[in-house]
């Protein structure tokens, strides 16, 4: 720190410390781009889209301007009203000869879709796979799931988000129903590229044919003057989890979170806590009613801790809060899919786009404190929680990347109860008695009725041994694997610059034994 009265007295210092600036500026953007797995884009302009009311009228416009392209892949579209409208537009388009992809992931979809909802967008012409079925060679592969939520139109114009397509992200304004809160972008320029590469990797996966990028004029223009990353993580990956740990390193002054299932590991907990410690701003804004309870038990469990620490912790109060996104000291933000739970971070298909400008983090920062105006504050009084009342009105449905975050944050609690590693506290009693009870009915079912309890572990021991000898005995014969990660779908990208070059080709490689 310069000394008072040093001011002025070199003129020579100012210089200096430009380069020093810059220097550690060019660092900085090394070691996030090694993070995230992601190198930085410029030239880009970004609109921020809130709820459904904003989202869907931009996706469904884009769709219906596009000449050559529509790229289309979310994790839930159901079969009602509104899922039906974005399938009519696809299949309008794709009767006029543009080529429609539209990926949805097969596990989300398995109950909120009708069979045959896209036989008349096939038989327009239209290419459509669900993602990750289940298969008989890998016993556990299903857990891991496209969780992304993006639209590209011809190479031109971009949609990154953390909303499905479904009525309740519109509401009901003559039956008194809100709409889910929930939070999109709009990317145009050179990052598009990076949202159709997303896509081709989630594609290849999936099944469908590799992607080979149509010459479009002006594709990769600059469209302003925004950076930023386009985020695709992937199984095991865990760029966005130490992404998100070296934001809350770094940030100074503020850090606002918003997360529709928060159950965050011990290790991101402790990076909040000490950022709070640090004289940081950190605020955490979660659903006060959550579509799966369970979720909402967990995240109230981690209150405590970070409460005492000095965090923000802010319970919305319309039906469902859905939406992913930070924002740090008005300059990094962070919109798209991922939750704040591990199940997002290391175990599903997720996108992301994290942004560095002054101008739009401040949107963002403005767009948290008007939505912290229809919230309540948690606050710790006499050692105990205080939240706010129940809410009503959201319907309770999980899907196994939630089931599998609740899983982790229950094991979590249970495990510190058993060995005493951290301090308990009132709010995680109700986790304990779900994982006391739990363990208590199958101890009881195992003792009654054993062959119940053992059966199925022999069946699925039994499976989880065949596929490990096939594989085994594939693997002597020299034979090469199917793929049950992403690496074997990985592109090729001709540009330096980590833009796709017009006409590049999407296509596999083999993966790395």
């Amino acid at each position: 720190m310069r000394r008072d009265g040093a001011a002025g007295a070199d003129r020579n210092a100012a210089p200096a410390l430009d380069s020093r600036q810059k220097l550690t500026r060019i660092a900085a953007e090394h070691v996030f781009s090694r993070v995230a797995g992601a190198n930085q884009v410029e030239g880009n302009a970004l609109r921020l889209l809130q709820n459904g009311a904003e989202n869907y009228p931009a996706w469904l416009e884009a769709i219906g301007q596009a000449q050559h392209t529509v790229h289309f892949e979310n994790y839930i579209i159901t079969s009602d009203a509104t899922g039906r409208r974005f399938r009519d537009a696809l299949v309008a388009k794709a009767q006029e000869g543009v080529t429609v992809r539209v990926l949805y992931d097969w596990m989300g979809c398995l109950t909120k879709t009708r069979p045959g909802f896209w036989r008349s967008l096939r038989e327009a012409g239209g290419e459509v796979h669900g993602f990750n079925r289940p298969r008989l060679d890998s016993p556990f592969g299903w857990l891991s799931r496209n969780h992304r939520k993006s639209l590209s139109v011809d190479g031109t114009v971009g949609y990154v988000a953390g909303l499905c397509v479904g009525d309740v992200w519109v509401g009901d304004v003559a039956r008194k129903i809100e709409a889910w809160r929930d939070t999109g972008v709009e990317v145009r320029g050179p990052a598009v590229a990076d949202i159709d590469l997303a896509f081709a990797q989630a594609w290849k996966f999936a099944g469908g044919e590799p992607i080979a990028r149509p010459t479009i004029e002006g594709a990769t223009a600059r469209a302003g003057e925004i950076a930023l990353r386009v985020i695709g993580s992937k199984p095991a990956t865990m760029g966005l989890y130490r992404f998100d740990q070296l934001i809350a390193a770094v940030a100074r002054q503020r850090l606002w979170l918003t997360d529709a299932y928060f159950v965050g590991t011990t290790s991101y907990v402790q990076a909040l806590i000490d950022a709070a410690q640090d004289g940081v701003d950190v605020r955490l804004l979660v659903p006060g009613a959550s579509d799966l309870p369970v979720a909402k038990a967990l995240s109230r469990a981690g209150y405590r801790a970070l409460l005492e620490a000095g965090v923000r912790v802010f319970e919305w109060d319309g039906p469902m809060l859905h939406a992913k996104t930070a924002v740090a000291d008005g300059r990094w933000g962070r919109i798209g899919s991922t939750n704040l739970n591990l199940a997002s971070w290391a175990g599903n298909w997720e996108l992301d786009i994290a942004v560095e400008d002054a101008e739009f983090a401040g949107q963002m920062e403005r767009m948290f404190e008007r939505d912290l105006e229809h919230a309540t504050e948690i606050v710790l009084e006499r050692r105990k929680v205080l939240a706010a009342e129940p809410r009503s009105g959201v319907p309770r449905r999980g899907s196994p990347g939630r089931i599998a975050a609740g899983a982790a944050g229950l094991g979590s609690t249970v495990s510190a109860a058993i060995t005493n590693h951290r301090a308990l506290g009132p709010a995680e009693a109700k986790v304990m008695a779900i994982g006391g009870a739990l363990l208590l009915a199958v101890s009881v079912l195992a003792v009654l009725h054993p062959l119940v309890v053992t059966f199925p572990l022999a069946a699925l021991g039994s499976w989880v041994a065949a596929t490990l000898l096939i594989r085994a005995i594939r693997l002597w014969g020299g034979k090469p694997q199917p793929p049950t990660d992403d690496r074997a779908a990985e592109v090729d990208i001709t540009s330096s610059s980590g833009v796709l070059q017009p006409d590049a080709a999407f296509r596999s490689v083999p993966p790395n034994d």
